[in-house]
């Protein structure tokens, strides 16, 4: 999924597109609409049906690592075969998801503020763009990379290349996500993380990763940054 980061010209912040600094259409697919999605998609492709655990374990990596996660022993040449039947069943709930309490007067409030703002995510181009567009948020984003444009999370090619496009360093980046993967991935990319665990994996999973906070909720996101930014 996708991944937000904050970053001032003088600061960065680079997020997900689910979880991160924030909209997140993708969050909001975690819980429900993505291990919906894998799971019909495994059913009409005679596959077993991941385990809760399983489908949202994948969140947040590009549709072809996701599939080789789920179904290690399956003919590669059937990847892609899976990922189009997932695609069927996500498109198919997508204009249902909307974004979580407070994100639109947050991101507005960011954006005032001089944050340059970025999304890495595990989405296709075609897919973010699409989500920006229906929840209006396209002007508030810098700029974006997606998994079908670079290696798949953790790789850190993302963060680079989206730290590269704004002209900011490293330190003065940070990476907002839902995911163990995310923050992998700011590690990587050698970047600070702060983890929502209102997204996909769970609290005690994001903690053992050691980002500088792990928020319950947008608004203490948004405390965090007012306090830290």
């Amino acid at each position: 999924m996708a991944r937000y980061i904050p970053c001032k010209s003088r600061n960065s912040a680079l997020g997900n597109e689910r979880g991160g600094c924030g909209s997140s259409k993708d969050t909001a697919v975690s819980g429900v609409s993505v291990c919906a999605a894998e799971a019909g998609g495994a059913v009409e492709a005679a596959l077993a049906v991941p385990s809760t655990e399983a489908a949202r374990h994948v969140i947040g990596l590009g549709l072809k690592d996701a599939m080789m996660y789920l179904n290690p022993d399956l003919d590669r040449r059937r990847y892609e075969e899976v990922a189009d039947r997932y695609r069927v069943h996500f498109l198919a709930g997508d204009h249902d998801i909307g974004l979580f309490p407070a994100v639109v007067d947050g991101i507005c409030a960011l954006n005032q503020e001089g944050y340059l703002m970025a999304v890495a995510t595990g989405k296709s181009r075609l897919g973010l763009d699409r989500s920006l567009l229906a929840t209006g948020l396209v002007p508030y984003f810098h700029t974006s990379r997606c998994a079908d444009e670079a290696f798949s999370k953790p790789h850190p090619e993302m963060l680079h290349t989206i730290m590269d496009t704004l002209g900011v360093a490293p330190e003065r980046t940070l990476m907002i996500g839902d995911t163990t993967h995310d923050l992998q991935m700011a590690r990587n990319a050698g970047v600070a993380a702060v983890a929502v665990s209102y997204g996909a994996h769970l609290p005690g999973d994001l903690q053992g990763m050691n980002p500088l906070a792990c928020v319950d909720s947008f608004e203490q996101l948004m405390r965090w940054l007012k306090q830290n930014g």
